[in-house]
């Protein structure tokens, strides 16, 4: 079959792009061709993997995704294609991989009527409409009980359209045989003994995962307890904006920004507690990854996969609506327990009866049922 897949720009350490391009993979070792229709790439290609670059530019970032998605639409009708594959908003999809939360969902939530008036808000809600609209045939791949059920309450989603995929973690997240011995190489790299608590964030676009939140929870700890903590952010971000602020709040030697990497899973075995304390998260795989590894959570409830960390008893959940209150005081409890140890167990012992790793097998799965049925070349 002849797919095209659609995504805005692709950066090695995102969440999206990196079942993007594990979904790619599948469907090229299934004997499929893949044409990627991109305004920007950075980092390697897999071999067999057709990237067009339609780079544009504009005055906003909405701008750029509206002149991209109508040159793709002007481009399609003369491709040969079986089926176009959206990874993010936009028209002229035959299936859409929502990895995005609802944005008509998270503007109602806005007091302000303002953002509803600006062209973003129209940009954004137009694409949605094209894809979950009753009038559209777009298939769905969704990866979020929660948010599917925002699609359908916003726009009337037809249920048949929408195919809930499982979690799909790599299967070098889960604990190895050697773990304590990693862990303690880790360790010693990064400077800690065993009296340290190392807490570890992963995850890009700091703002959104809430760095700050975590940084202000870390600082109101017992001075006691705070001393014992060094904190560790993974993926990129505002580095500069948020050094400052954790210099602020007193811990410029307790919090370390170490960039994108693509060696997390080392990290995941060193660490004490993954926090994760995200303002919006479709999903939020490396909550999985940490359960798989042994590593307990800490993460708020609206993050779409907390479901999993509630059901293991693998964590603690903050609420929602969030307040930081709650936070600081779960987190001073979560490091004065003598259960973390109890919670990491259960996390692998719950990874490892539930489907955790099928997530891109599916979709590729379904992306042959659409394409054989709509298929065009």
């Amino acid at each position: 079959m002849n797919l095209i897949f659609c995504l805005y720009a692709y950066f090695p350490f995102g969440g999206l792009q990196r079942d993007f391009i594990k979904i790619a993979s599948k469907a090229i070792d299934r004997g499929h061709s893949v044409r990627v229709l991109t305004m920007a790439w950075q980092g390697d290609q897999p071999q067999g993997l057709d990237v067009q670059l339609l780079p544009h530019s504009a005055l906003s970032n909405h701008g750029r995704c509206l002149k991209y998605t109508q040159t793709v639409v002007k481009l399609l009708p003369g491709m040969n294609y079986d089926a176009v594959v959206g990874f993010n908003r936009m028209p002229g999809l035959d299936l859409y991989y929502a990895a995005d939360s609802c944005y008509q969902a998270r503007m109602k939530g806005l007091r302000a009527l303002a953002p509803r008036l600006m062209g973003r808000y129209k940009t954004y809600v137009g694409f949605e409409k094209a894809i979950f609209s009753p009038q559209s045939k777009t298939e769905i791949l969704s990866i979020s009980p929660q948010e599917q059920r925002k699609f359908i309450d916003c726009y009337g989603t037809p249920e048949e359209r929408l195919h809930l995929l499982p979690p799909g973690i790599s299967r070098d997240r889960f604990r190895p045989a050697n773990a304590v011995a990693i862990r303690s190489e880790v360790r010693a790299e990064l400077g800690l003994c065993e009296e340290h608590i190392m807490l570890l964030m992963v995850g890009s676009a700091f703002d959104t995962k809430g760095v700050d939140r975590a940084i202000r929870a870390v600082a109101n700890l017992p001075e006691g307890l705070r001393s014992q903590v060094r904190m560790f952010v993974i993926g990129r971000g505002k580095v500069d904006t948020f050094s400052s602020f954790s210099k602020k709040m007193g811990l410029a030697d307790q919090v370390d920004f170490l960039g994108g990497r693509d060696d997390v899973p080392k990290f995941l075995l060193a660490a004490d507690l993954l926090i994760h304390t995200a303002r919006t998260e479709n999903t939020g795989t490396v909550l999985i990854e940490a359960m798989a590894a042994g590593l307990p959570v800490l993460v708020t409830e609206n993050c779409g996969y907390a479901f999993h960390v509630r059901d293991a008893e693998a964590g603690c959940l903050v609420p929602t609506p969030f307040e930081q209150e709650t936070l600081n005081e779960t987190l001073k409890e979560a490091l004065s327990s003598q259960d973390l140890r109890k919670l990491g167990e259960n996390g692998v012992q719950y990874t490892a009866r539930v489907d955790v790793t099928g997530l891109h097998d599916k979709a590729v799965d379904i992306i042959e049922a659409v394409a054989g049925r709509r298929g065009r070349s």
